[in-house]
């Protein structure tokens, strides 16, 4: 996979600074750097229960999975924008396609290494990633508080 990192580091300076037990230490990893920076992003338009899954060694998918829930379409789409502003400004990175925009149920980012999966609850519940993934290391992002 790509091992591109971001163009500005303070954006990802000020995230989550240790990872959960049986993830890579987050400043050798840049796929964790960005799936992070993809939480990040998700977690200023409020998206809820943000977990990154780390499918690498079970999938060739990707490298990480970044699963969210947004609680209407608007804040679906809201999210998906928040991530594709923050990834072009700080990464210099768009994604390589987006799908399920138009319905807002279920939208799809594929950035490489990273693939974003963005539910309304229902959906959610219904393709259940993270038990469907449940052999892969999982990890639910906190954002870290700012004064």
């Amino acid at each position: 996979m790509t091992n591109s990192q971001p163009r500005n580091t303070a954006a990802t300076t000020a995230i989550a600074p240790q990872t959960a037990a049986g993830f890579p230490p987050l400043a050798e990893d840049a796929a964790l750097q960005l799936a992070h920076a993809i939480a990040e992003a998700a977690a200023e338009r409020k998206g809820a229960n943000i977990m990154i899954l780390q499918v690498g060694d079970v999938s060739y998918l990707a490298d990480y999975f970044v699963v969210v829930t947004g609680f209407s379409t608007v804040q679906v789409r809201a999210i998906t924008r928040s991530i594709e502003g923050a990834l072009e400004a700080d990464w210099n990175r768009r994604p390589l396609r987006v799908e399920g925009q138009t319905e807002g149920n279920w939208v799809l980012m594929d950035y490489g290494e990273v693939i974003v999966h963005i539910f309304m609850p229902e959906a959610r519940e219904f393709y259940d990633l993270e038990a469907f993934w449940g052999h892969a290391n999982q990890m639910l992002y906190q954002p870290i508080e700012r004064a």
